[in-house]
């Protein structure tokens, strides 16, 4: 009987409520948009959708590329089933420092924050040769499932010249 008190008490997370994703109708998603595939957080590239048998369901055929590895991955579910997709937001920080890979990144009110590494790439490669010439310039930031990546920057509007 001890066993039955403790059933449904099984918290894992303490935070705001918040959900990573919400549900949405597979027929009800569009090419650009965002989904779950595979756990994944995936941008959708390609989307098709093909009728089956007599007595069968519209199948939808959705292709991803992962917005955080790039890895493609694909699913294939029925239109009327509901799919997962992401809460994904977009923050705009500057970037003031770099030391040993990271960022430091300040956001509108002022905070600090040295957590997200520069990635390996082509955007990476751009932050590094703008904080070299010491520009002033803003990051972009994506969040979903609980993970960041630097995905672009711009230049600082306050840095325009007119």
């Amino acid at each position: 009987m001890g066993d039955q008190e403790d059933i449904g008490n099984d918290f894992e997370s303490g935070e705001s409520g918040a959900s990573n994703s919400f549900p949405t109708q597979c027929s009800a998603l569009r090419k650009n948009g965002h989904v779950l595939l595979k756990g994944r957080p995936c941008k959708i590239i390609e989307m098709s959708t093909s009728k089956t048998g007599k007595h069968g369901h519209a199948k939808v055929h959705l292709v991803g590329i992962d917005i955080f590895t790039g890895k493609k991955y694909e699913d294939v579910s029925p239109s009327t089933h509901n799919m997962s997709v992401p809460n994904v937001t977009r923050l705009d920080y500057q970037c003031v420092d770099i030391q040993d890979g990271f960022a430091s990144l300040m956001s509108d009110d002022g905070n600090l924050r040295s957590d997200l590494t520069v990635p390996k790439n082509e955007v990476g490669e751009d932050i590094l040769k703008r904080h070299t010439n010491d520009e002033t310039f803003m990051v972009t930031v994506l969040k979903a499932m609980g993970e960041e990546i630097i995905v672009g920057t711009k230049q600082a509007n306050n840095a325009a010249k007119n």
